[in-house]
């Protein structure tokens, strides 16, 4: 399946989106990735841990990305438009910005225990320039990629 870097939201309409469900009552399982140069940092939601503790770690992380890279293009991934998965992105994302230095690719999928009517999936591509976001956004969005693994 092709790869297709397409549907950008804003960092603001992306955190009200995490805000939003980790603070309602609807149940999720929750898990965050990070990949980098220094390599791949896993966090899921465990039985024991509660939506605010989840919350607190996904912000921490965050920040700490954003103080290393802080250009962000952010995809959201979605099961109606039958997009990849947010692995399959993930990968292709961090082997295309392999050119530029400093770059982390972060997916975060908030997914519900009873259905998946409100899942989130998204995916920061975290550049330390600007020039290297507006690179990648001119080489690659809106165009099909194949998924190489």
């Amino acid at each position: 399946m092709a790869i297709l870097f397409k549907t950008t939201i804003s960092e603001n309409t992306a955190f009200e989106m995490i805000e939003r469900l980790l603070s309602g009552a609807y149940r999720y399982d929750g898990y965050l990735n990070v990949v980098s140069d220094a390599g791949e940092t896993a966090l899921s939601w465990g039985p024991a841990m509660h939506a605010e503790e989840f919350k607190a770690e996904v912000s921490q992380i965050l920040r700490q990305t954003w103080d290393a890279a802080r250009f962000w293009v952010i995809y959201e991934r979605r099961k109606d438009r039958k997009d990849p998965e947010g692995t399959d992105i993930r990968n292709v994302a961090f082997r295309l910005t392999r050119g530029y230095s400093g770059v982390i690719v972060v997916t975060l999928s908030l997914l519900g225990k009873r259905d998946s009517a409100n899942d989130l999936e998204l995916v920061f591509v975290c550049f330390e320039q600007d020039f290297q976001r507006r690179n990648f956004r001119v080489r690659y969005e809106g165009k099909p990629l194949p998924n190489q693994g």
